[in-house]
């Protein structure tokens, strides 16, 4: 399936069409006090009206239920409760908690869904909190939010100042105007063992997408300290694989992969991805939540870099989360538009974005493969000559 054009939006000062003025009368008539009252006594339209309500609350209180779930994860409760059903107080004796204050948090974790109660005042993982338990990933990204949300207190100061130096700006040392310049062993420790907790749903979309079997090596840049990697060999037991990244990533990456057992069939190249050449012997390159994090400019130079560096015939693949009309993807876009507004870098592109950087950079064909679930990934192949 080849990537679509850019579909021509309407100009907004021009005169609203049909559709648009059907818009407009209906956001009045929603808008309207009295209007939301009757929708909410009448009998066909009750249950949409409390939905409606239900939903937006969530979106209102949003950060409070975000903070539930930081609390349920930095007290342990999930493993508390790995075993089975556990009453209160000892769940607040297990978590050092007041028996007040366990109180207190458990029903407003059975409230986002993460725990049940089993009638007893015992508590047991509903399947939200077995999901949880069972991904380091997802609760290394729900501690990583604490510092993110400490830069968003102020989203209106944030968005109107975006020279304001952020937490989030210094923990991804790698990217925006430092492009790795001055990278600390501890900072790529930090920021690399958070890309690797997190990488397990990204690596299984992204196999089950595209048939890397095909190729006999792998080069991942940007590629931290091997997580990808790992995944992608031990699913496909004759390919080789290698990683480009900033030079102290790419030794932990050596360490790491030899202590995994891939020693035989990994290589790390320590370097800087916008400037220097990349190994050329790949049949395969890989940007997995790499050019999302850089602005245009930034991001073109690493794609004609590559251009420059590797065989015409090897394929370029491109995952990360992408912008578009679906569901998932639109819930990405919003989370990493946020995001990357606190990491001072990067932008969640669409699809047809993508397209035109590859285009700019020497690539012309590219075909966009479907995954299951777009709030991990999204999957792009590309290559400058043959087909994909």
């Amino acid at each position: 399936m080849t990537i679509s054009e850019h579909m021509r939006v309407a100009d907004c000062g021009e005169k609203p069409g049909l559709s648009q003025r059907l818009r407009n009368w209906r956001n009045k008539l929603v808008a309207d006090a009295d209007f939301q009252r009757r929708v909410a006594r009448f009998p066909l339209t009750r249950r949409f009206a409390r939905k409606q309500s239900e939903d937006m609350f969530r979106v209102t209180t949003g950060f409070v239920q975000s903070q539930i779930l930081f609390a349920c994860v930095e007290i342990g409760l999930f493993d508390i409760l790995a075993d089975g059903a556990v009453p209160t107080h000892e769940i607040a004796t297990r978590a050092s908690l007041p028996l007040e204050s366990a109180k207190r948090l458990l029903p407003a974790a059975r409230a986002i869904g993460v725990i049940r109660s089993t009638g007893d005042d015992c508590w047991t993982l509903d399947d939200k909190g077995a999901v949880v338990l069972g991904n380091e990933g997802i609760r290394a990204m729900i501690r990583h939010h604490a510092m993110v949300y400490r830069d968003l207190a102020d989203p209106v100061g944030l968005l109107r100042d975006p020279g304001r130096q952020t937490e989030t700006a210094d923990y991804w040392a790698y990217a925006g105007t430092r492009a790795g310049h001055g990278v600390s062993d501890q900072d790529a420790h930090t920021y690399s063992a958070l890309m690797r907790s997190s990488q397990d749903l990204v690596a299984a979309e992204i196999l089950d997408a595209y048939p890397l079997g095909r190729h006999r090596k792998i080069l991942d840049i940007g590629g931290g300290e091997g997580a990808f990697l790992a995944a992608a060999g031990a699913r496909h037991a004759d390919i080789s694989l290698a990683t480009f990244d900033l030079p102290p990533v790419a030794a932990r990456a050596r360490d790491i992969m030899a202590e995994a057992g891939y020693g035989d069939r990994f290589e790390a190249h320590g370097g800087n991805f916008f400037t220097d050449a990349i190994p050329a012997d790949a049949d395969c390159v890989t940007l997995v939540r790499v050019l999302c994090d850089h602005d245009d400019a930034a991001a073109l130079k690493l794609l004609q870099n590559i251009r420059r560096s590797i065989a015409p015939s090897a394929t370029l693949l491109i995952a990360e989360p992408m912008d578009g009309s679906g569901s998932g993807d639109s819930l990405a876009a919003a989370y990493f538009g946020l995001y990357f507004l606190a990491m001072r870098s990067g932008a969640c592109r669409s699809p047809q974005k993508i397209q035109s950087l590859l285009e700019q950079a020497g690539f012309k064909l590219l075909r966009k493969m479907p995954t299951r679930n777009p709030l991990f990934a999204s999957v792009i192949v590309a290559k400058s000559d043959s087909k994909v």
